[in-house]
């Protein structure tokens, strides 16, 4: 690509799927990435983590993150491996999340390609990891931290702030302005009745919009989560077999202790022992506890959720607790189920019909809990195939991402018409059914772009 080229955005991830979101900014030869993505799933999609980034990233100025989920940051190292060394911009939470989750994402990469070479389960000789902690640690020093609500310079033409977005601790849209042009990155945007976070703001203008469409065709389900999490949990003690939760170690892991310890404390449920068995999961919920500003409670209350729940610190402790049959409730990472502790448990339960796992929120197609959602018969882990016999429970009231009515209710505050609607970070029905929604209550124009595109930018 010709550096030289100035004002347009490229689509370098999280068009036409939901994953690796990467938006290149070029303004007069100002180079600026939104977000910086790892891809997931399919196995055509995490091929393109290996590709040379599609621009120099020693020619990137700055990246700026709307939230930490690896889908968002989880590129950085790899990016900074190959020549990136400028300034990361977020949330102060987003700062302190990317740090959890790029080392547990270095980790996990480093013990796959481990045992992979160990067991040989690999065409690579040897297998390798995408990056390291080594790397990880070049990139921590560049994350630089800053307040919601406040504009940022990045240079005369180029200003920007965060708002809210209530999708989880630290997540935020983000409102640029291009020579005093409004452009509206939605990043990830979260629910309006979040039983934990704070209420998510909204843009009031927007020349371009960029919005996600993740639920863009359909709604959520009406049922109350705390019903269908008691009738789960009421099954599986009749059964006399452990409850297994895979989680995502951000936010869904917290809501889940909460509405445990919240049945509990109203006697809905027996008082059942509780286990987190996610590292990541554990110092994910500390930070709840430091960043109050960010919730909807008080911290006191997920403090005693915190308290309530058991912590498991090590990997003999998981062991033990998933070779144990007896009743109990886990809550283990990751939440799609392609990796983490989940793994020992889906290894020594899942053929146990007394067992049942649950999956909450959204299962990226290509992904192990994608495969049990739709009920395959079996699945493969570390080279070998488990049937599935165990309960598989899909709790879909639990997503933190907006369903179709609560994206166009979001948007809806918008008071001018913008220029162009893009609509990224969703698969092909749920952007192309989002397109037809917002063309249809809003008249707006829209656009689903492909990966790699290139638009001009009209400044």
């Amino acid at each position: 690509m010709d550096t030289n080229e100035t004002n347009y955005i490229q689509f370098l991830g999280a068009a036409g799927t939901v994953t690796g979101s990467k938006y290149l900014i070029s303004v007069d030869g100002y180079h600026l990435l939104v977000d910086c993505g790892l891809f997931q799933g399919y196995r055509e999609l995490r091929r393109r983590n290996w590709i040379d980034f599609h621009f120099p990233p020693s020619h990137i100025d700055a990246v700026l993150l709307t939230h930490g989920h690896l889908d968002h940051t989880g590129y950085l190292p790899r990016l900074v491996k190959q020549g990136f060394h400028n300034p990361i911009y977020c949330t102060e939470p987003t700062a302190d999340l990317a740090e959890i989750i790029l080392k547990d994402s270095a980790k996990l990469q480093e013990e796959d390609t481990y045992h992979a070479n160990q067991k040989g389960y690999t065409k690579h000789k040897p297998a390798v990891p995408l990056y390291d902690l080594k790397d990880v640690q070049k990139t921590l020093p560049l994350l630089s931290p800053r307040p919601v609500e406040e504009f940022i310079e990045l240079n005369n033409n180029i200003r920007f702030r965060f708002r809210k977005n209530a999708h989880i601790p630290g997540a935020a849209f983000i409102e640029m302005d291009i020579k005093g042009k409004r452009f509206v990155f939605s990043g990830d945007i979260g629910r309006p009745d979040d039983p934990m976070l704070a209420h998510r703001e909204h843009p009031e203008k927007a020349a371009v919009l960029f919005t996600e469409s993740t639920y863009g065709d359909r709604y959520h389900p009406a049922n109350n989560t705390e019903d269908i999490l008691k009738k789960i949990i009421d099954k599986a003690i009749r059964k006399q077999g452990p409850l297994i939760v895979s989680s995502f170690a951000v936010d869904r892991a917290q809501d889940f202790m909460y509405a445990i310890w919240k049945m509990k404390k109203e006697g809905k449920i027996p008082d059942l022992p509780v286990y987190l068995d996610s590292p990541m999961g554990t110092n994910v919920s500390l930070l709840f506890l430091k960043y109050p500003e960010w919730l909807s409670m008080k911290p006191d209350i997920f403090g005693k959720v915190f308290q309530d729940t058991k912590l498991v610190t090590s990997i003999k402790e998981t062991y033990r607790l998933a070779k144990d049959s007896s009743p109990k409730i886990i809550i283990a990472g990751s939440g799609m189920m392609n990796g983490g502790r989940i793994l020992h448990y889906l290894e020594m339960q899942l053929g146990n019909p007394s067992a049942t796992f649950i999956l909450p929120g959204y299962q990226a197609a290509g992904t192990r809990g994608r495969q049990l959602s739709e009920g395959v018969p079996e699945i493969k882990l570390h080279g070998r195939y488990f049937q599935v016999r165990a309960d598989v429970e899909h709790i879909k009231t639990m997503s933190s991402h907006a369903d179709q009515g609560e994206l166009l209710s979001w948007m809806s505050k918008i008071k001018n018409k913008p220029e162009k609607v893009f609509i990224v970070h969703g698969e092909p029905q749920s952007a192309d059914a989002l397109r037809v929604k917002i063309e249809h209550e809003f008249g707006w124009s829209c656009k689903i772009p492909a990966f790699l595109e290139k638009v001009p930018l009209e400044l």
